[in-house]
C-alpha cells in the first residue's frame, strides 16, 4: 500500500466510513507506517472541526441540499462503489475498493471546503453589520465604555423623554430621544451645542414615529448645554436657532 491509498483510508476512518475489512487494512498499513500518523491527525482535526462547527451553528436553509447536490454531481465512476467487468472478481473488488476510499475522502474534503465557506459567509455577515452600523450607534457604545461616561434626562412637553449621554474625555454626545413632536416635512430637528451663550449646530435629524438617536457633529466642550430646535429642512439658514428649544439638557 502506497501513501495515497493509505490517506484514503485515514479519510474514511475519520468519517467512521471505513468498512470492517478496509478498517483491518488501515489498522495494518499505520502499524507498518507511523511515519503516516501525521496523515491520520489531520484527518481526525478536520473531523472535529465538522462536528465543532455543526454543533456550534445551525447551517441557513439550503447548505444542506447544496452540498447533497455536489455530491450527487461527483463523477459516477467514483461517487458510486459499482462496478461491472469482465475482469476476475479478486481485481474487480479491488478497483471498487479504490473507488470508494476515493469517493471517501473527495466527500472529507468536500466538507471540510463547504464547513470553511459557510464560516466565511456567516463572518462576511456579521463583517457587514458591524460595518453598516449607524454612526450614531457606534458613538454612543464609545460613550457608554467611557470611563468619564454621563447622561442627564428631561421630559418632553408630550410626554416623551430625552437622555443625553456623553464624555468629556472623548469630546462626543449622543441623544436618545423618545416622543418627539410631529414635524412638517419641509423641517428638520437641529442639534445644538450652547457654550457660553452661543448656540453652535451640532446637526440636523429626523425621527421615526418620535424616536431618534443622534449624535453631535462637532466637539463637545465641559459645561455645554444640549439643544434641540425644530427648523427648517436642512438646518437653520442663519447659523443660529430661529426656534425656542424643545430639548435643553446642561451637561454641568
Amino acid at each position: 500500500m502506497n501513501e495515497q491509498d493509505f490517506a484514503e483510508l485515514a479519510a474514511g476512518h475519520a468519517l467512521h466510513a471505513l468498512s470492517p475489512e478496509d478498517e483491518r487494512e488501515y489498522l495494518a498499513a499505520l502499524a507498518a507506517h507511523p511515519e503516516w500518523a501525521e496523515l491520520v491527525a489531520t484527518d481526525a482535526a478536520i473531523a472535529v472541526a465538522l462536528a465543532d462547527t455543526v454543533a456550534d451553528a445551525t447551517p441557513p436553509i439550503g447548505v444542506r441540499s447544496a452540498l447533497l447536490a455536489q455530491i450527487a454531481d461527483l463523477p459516477q465512476d467514483v461517487a458510486a462503489p459499482v462496478h461491472v467487468s469482465t475482469e476476475p472478481a479478486s481485481d474487480t473488488a479491488t478497483i471498487q475498493a479504490v473507488a470508494r476510499r476515493n469517493w471517501t475522502r473527495g466527500l472529507l474534503a468536500l466538507a471540510a471546503s463547504s464547513v470553511l465557506l459557510l464560516g466565511l459567509g456567516f463572518g462576511a455577515v456579521l463583517l457587514g453589520q458591524q460595518l453598516n452600523r449607524p454612526a450614531s450607534v457606534i458613538a454612543l457604545e464609545q460613550i457608554e465604555a467611557a470611563p468619564d461616561a454621563q447622561s442627564a434626562s428631561v421630559s418632553l412637553e408630550d410626554g416623551g423623554d430625552a437622555t443625553a449621554h456623553w464624555s468629556g474625555s472623548l469630546g462626543k454626545a449622543v441623544l436618545v430621544s423618545d416622543g418627539l413632536p410631529t414635524i412638517a416635512d419641509d423641517q428638520d430637528f437641529e442639534l445644538w451645542f450652547v457654550r457660553e451663550g452661543t448656540a453652535i449646530s451640532a446637526g440636523v435629524f429626523d425621527a421615526d414615529d418620535g424616536n431618534a438617536t443622534a449624535v453631535l457633529t462637532g466637539e463637545m466642550h465641559a459645561g455645554d448645554v444640549i439643544a434641540v430646535t425644530v427648523e427648517q429642512a436642512g438646518g437653520s439658514p442663519s447659523g443660529g436657532p430661529t426656534t425656542d428649544p424643545i430639548v435643553t439638557i446642561p451637561t454641568a
